[in-house]
């Protein structure tokens, strides 16, 4: 870039045009959101048959399109901030370095070098003549800066030097601004479509690319916003955001929608928009993973003839599964584990409007380790109820949906009982659970290690929530998930009105009294062939340690008329199981009205 150039470049002009593509941006999305969560949810709500599942359809791929505008557009405004900024910076030095060389009588010439007057001690008679130092925008090898510096030194002119400052300076501005351009402008050229109306898993792994690039490119501009605070509390992460410019918020989720997730205090609604981003950008990856897994593993025949293993006969037309292709059906299985998870999360998204279910809010997620996911069936932070479920051993990603789908229950079930005030219910798999009942549950670290960050969620929750008035919040918990729970009120504050316990092998405290919740605010169920809670019970020794479900805890113990340790969210013909809907009760604070267990009759030993 030259002297004319830089001169002439108006950053305000960028930043201009950064403003339209966020504007373009914003319209994209609100879009997106009024097909997905209005018009989408409506035909759901109210229509049925072929024409509509192909409405739905196309409607989707809509949705598709305007998502994938609404992320690139608000890159592509991230970048041209980007460029203004460094052009910004360079152009500042190039006018500081011009204005000093006028001030000290120098002129700069059209090609930026300097030409410099006579001055210093007459020799022979003379004042030392000026001249013309030329500018250079090549890295200044060490060798010759010293000669240059030296040759200064020496030279009769004291302009000489000046000039030779303000060349160098002059010549610097020039570099920052060609290495601006340089590196901004395949990052720019990067942020183009493809010429189709098909978003593609290889369209959503280049946004990954293209944020990456963004962000690369952009670390001075972005180092020059408010930072969020490091290990902040949910008040400070929502202070920061608070305090940023529409233009800064934008910015900071376009390339860093993974933090912007998961910051707890956060708006849901900003965390479910960076959230949506790394979810779409996770799931095209791993479909592109299993469809090149698919490829190297190519399907062994299934079938094979059955062989009698005592008299080695082959009765006709009696086939088996071959040991080959099970093992090999198990390890793909394995290698779409994650993507079934994803894949389950969007089937909750495409679920909006059916029954009158709100719109889903992805409040974080992951895919380290087992993975991680928070959805929310309505918005949590207008909501007069809210439920937080904590699902246990065994839950992951990859088996996100069936925890998806209780919270989904409990919504239906508390909405009929919630008397026209609004429901907000959470699944949140925020924590690594334990892979195995007999293996893993028994040890502690599963439930203290997720403690700090179950509780930092809640407290997420009470700062994000815009109500006149504090929602009334349950905690629901299911097997080792109130174990964690437990953990959670020992270290820190569980920030809840009520505690519902399901299946609960024990909850790390031995009485009601020392969680968190007013006195006759902590609810117990257990179902007939339920041994999770008898595992609890005497797996330590059978020392008599005390669980939930024994009458010296202290909790309320509600009525169950489901079987086993996964029924207790199971729904009937005629609508929500008592199990269910003593859950939903509490949720809406209605416990005057939970059918209880008659309590234990003290005599029934000597009858």
């Amino acid at each position: 870039m030259d002297l004319a150039a830089l001169k002439a470049i108006k950053p305000s002009e960028y930043q201009e045009a950064a403003d339209g593509y966020r504007a373009t941006s914003e319209m994209a999305g609100k879009a997106r959101e009024a097909i997905d969560n209005r018009i989408s949810a409506g035909i759901r709500n109210q229509l049925s048959g072929e024409t509509a599942k192909a409405a739905l359809r196309e409607l989707k791929e809509l949705s598709k399109d305007f998502h994938y505008a609404e992320t690139e557009c608000a890159l592509a405004g991230t970048a041209l901030n980007g460029f203004a900024f460094d052009m910004a910076a360079a152009k500042r030095k190039l006018e500081a370095a011009m204005e000093d060389a006028k001030a000290a009588g120098c002129t700069v010439g059209a090609d930026g070098s300097v030409t410099f007057p006579a001055g210093g001690k007459e020799v022979d008679g003379k004042v030392p003549e000026g001249g013309t130092v030329q500018v250079s925008t090549s890295p200044t090898d060490p060798t010759a800066a010293a000669l240059e510096r030296q040759a200064a030194n020496i030279h009769p002119n004291p302009n000489f030097g000046k000039a030779i400052g303000f060349a160098d300076r002059i010549g610097d501005a020039l570099k920052e601004a060609t290495d601006a351009d340089t590196k901004w402008a395949p990052k720019l050229r990067a942020l183009k479509a493809d010429d189709d109306l098909v978003v593609s898993d290889k369209d959503w792994t280049d946004v990954k690319s293209d944020t990456d690039g963004v962000r690369d490119a952009g670390k001075s501009y972005l180092d020059s916003l408010p930072q969020p605070p490091r290990h902040g509390s949910p008040k400070d992460n929502a202070a920061w955001w608070k305090g940023l410019t529409d233009e800064q918020r934008s910015d900071y989720l376009a390339v860093h929608p993974d933090a912007v997730g998961a910051l707890d205090g956060l708006p849901a609604t900003a965390r479910d928009q960076a959230n949506r981003v790394v979810l779409d950008e996770a799931r095209a990856k791993a479909r592109l993973d299993y469809d090149d897994w698919l490829k190297k593993h190519p399907e062994p025949k299934r079938f094979q003839p059955y062989i009698d293993p005592y008299t080695g006969a082959m009765p006709k037309g009696l086939n088996v599964e071959s040991q080959e292709w099970k093992d090999w059906d198990e390890a793909r299985r394995n290698a779409r584990k994650s993507l079934d998870g994803m894949n389950a999360i969007q089937t909750r998204f495409d679920a909006t409007g059916v029954n009158g279910l709100p719109e889903a809010y992805l409040l974080g997620f992951g895919t380290e380790g087992d993975g991680r996911a928070i959805i929310a069936n309505g918005n949590p932070d207008t909501a007069d109820h809210q439920a937080v479920y904590v699902p246990g051993t065994t839950s992951e990603l990859g088996n996100i949906g069936g925890n998806i789908d209780r919270m989904t229950k409990v919504w239906h079930a508390a909405n009929d009982e919630a008397d026209g005030k609004s429901v907000s219910t959470i699944t949140w798999l925020g924590y690594d659970a334990p892979d195995s009942v007999w293996k893993d549950a028994p040890f502690e670290h599963y439930a203290y290690d997720g403690a700090p960050a179950f509780n930092k969620f809640l407290d997420g929750l009470d700062t994000s929530h815009t109500g006149d008035t504090d929602p009334h919040r349950t905690v629901i918990a299911h097997s080792y998930g109130t174990t964690l729970v437990g953990a959670a009120a020992q270290k820190g504050h569980v920030s809840a009105d009520d505690l519902v316990f399901a299946g609960s092998p024990g909850v790390k405290v031995s009485g009601a009294d020392e969680l968190d919740v007013p006195k006759g605010h902590v609810w117990n169920e257990e179902a007939d062939g339920d041994v999770v809670p008898d595992i609890g019970r005497w797996g330590h020794g059978g020392d008599g340690f005390i669980i939930p479900s024994d009458p010296d805890f202290g909790a309320n113990q509600m009525t169950t008329d489901t079987e086993g340790h996964s029924g207790y969210w199971d729904e009937t013909s005629h609508g929500p199981s008592q199990s269910l809907k003593n859950q939903a009760l509490v949720v809406v604070g209605k416990g005057d009205d939970v059918a209880l267990k008659p309590p234990p009759d003290p005599w029934a030993h000597v009858k």
